[in-house]
């Protein structure tokens, strides 16, 4: 049996998602649309093409959301069962909490929301390799001060868990992926709230357990704030990140057949157009994520933007940095800057909002 067929996947998808509000008002975060799939999809046929097969979804809010929308995973080759939280239990709880739907012998646990490009199953042969405990993806980024960081020793030993500091001692941080020999599950306190940052992982070097880094520099994005929602589904869109799903449709925008998009109309940064949007002439889209059944009009400008589910955006608005809630109608000549965020439903009549004084 090849060690891909005696690992189960966890992936932990419970969280309410608070940064994307209003988005995740009506959906949880990893069924948003991104480059035209819901998030999850491109995690779950990257997990497929890896050789895994057994799939376990940590469901807490919106739990039937994924359930109605994957089945039984079978369209993507996979066998996926449903562990719902009632009480949110943190990661380490989390991961305890799917232990009755185990097979295998190790266990890749996997963030629900965030982007990687990393090898799969090179993490597993790591994980192999050193007979650990516990394998982690880490990846090396610019700037570690945003993040905890996580150093090794020349071996791949983890040596610490450090909290966010101005001065890291390494650019290594957790990249939110892991594997665990099945024994270190069972261990984890059952039926409370446990985090595997600052419980399970530092109990496991206090004993002096074999836990081991996996290092790259592999894309790596955290999906949770606007900003890195739009980044994300733009690279996936230009080819920037990887995704199984987007295999020769890479380029400056991605359009659903079924959208529309009238002459003169510009569509770049990456921008992606869902099903039945309607994209009006002149309009200008640099970076936008359009979600199915939006409409943008004639001569609007919509940048590093997210457009929900039926929103309208009047001739001639602009909207940077924002978030458009669905339903929402923002009508012509409105100015929606930095960080802007319209709630569900809510109406803005022509020229309501400016952040200038020119007509």
């Amino acid at each position: 049996m090849g060690i891909e067929m005696n690992t189960d996947a966890v992936v932990l998808v419970g969280g309410k998602g608070t940064r994307l509000r209003p988005l995740t008002l009506s959906a949880p975060k990893p069924m948003l649309p991104t480059a035209g799939q819901p998030f999850l999809s491109h995690l779950l046929a990257r997990i497929a093409e890896s050789g895994i097969t057994h799939v376990v979804l940590s469901t807490s809010f919106k739990a039937e959301v994924f359930e109605e929308y994957f089945g039984d995973g079978s369209k993507l080759g996979l066998e996926i069962e449903y562990v719902f939280e009632e009480e949110p239990l943190g990661t380490g709880g989390g991961i305890r909490n799917v232990l009755p739907k185990l097979r295998g012998e190790n266990v890749m646990v996997f963030n629900g929301d965030v982007l990687t490009g990393s090898d799969l199953s090179a993490l597993l042969d790591t994980h192999t390799e050193k007979e650990a405990d516990v394998t982690l993806h880490l990846v090396r980024v610019g700037d570690p001060r945003a993040y905890g960081s996580v150093p090794t020793d020349a071996e791949g030993r983890v040596t610490a868990f450090l909290e966010k500091t101005q001065d890291p001692p390494t650019d290594q941080i957790n990249a939110g992926c892991y594997v665990f020999r099945r024994e270190v599950i069972e261990e984890i306190p059952a039926n409370r709230a446990v985090s595997v940052e600052r419980e399970v992982f530092p109990a496991l070097l206090a004993r002096d357990a074999r836990v081991y880094g996996y290092v790259d520099t592999t894309y790596w994005r955290d999906m949770g704030t606007p900003e890195d929602f739009v980044r994300g589904s733009a690279d996936l869109v230009r080819g920037i990140a990887p995704s199984p799903l987007l295999e020769g449709e890479r380029g400056e925008s991605l359009v659903h057949p079924g959208a529309g998009i009238a002459p003169g109309a510009l569509l770049i940064g990456g921008t992606v157009v869902g099903r039945g949007a309607e994209i009006g002439a002149g309009a200008r889209l640099d970076g936008a994520v359009v979600f199915e059944g939006a409409v943008v009009e004639a001569g609007a400008v919509v940048e590093r933007s997210i457009l929900g589910f039926g929103s309208r955006i009047g001739p001639r608005a602009l909207v940077r940095d924002a978030v458009i809630g669905d339903g929402a109608d923002v009508g012509a000549r409105c100015e929606l800057l930095r960080g802007a965020r319209v709630w569900p439903g809510v109406t803005l009549p022509d020229g309501g909002v400016r952040f200038s004084t020119d007509v």
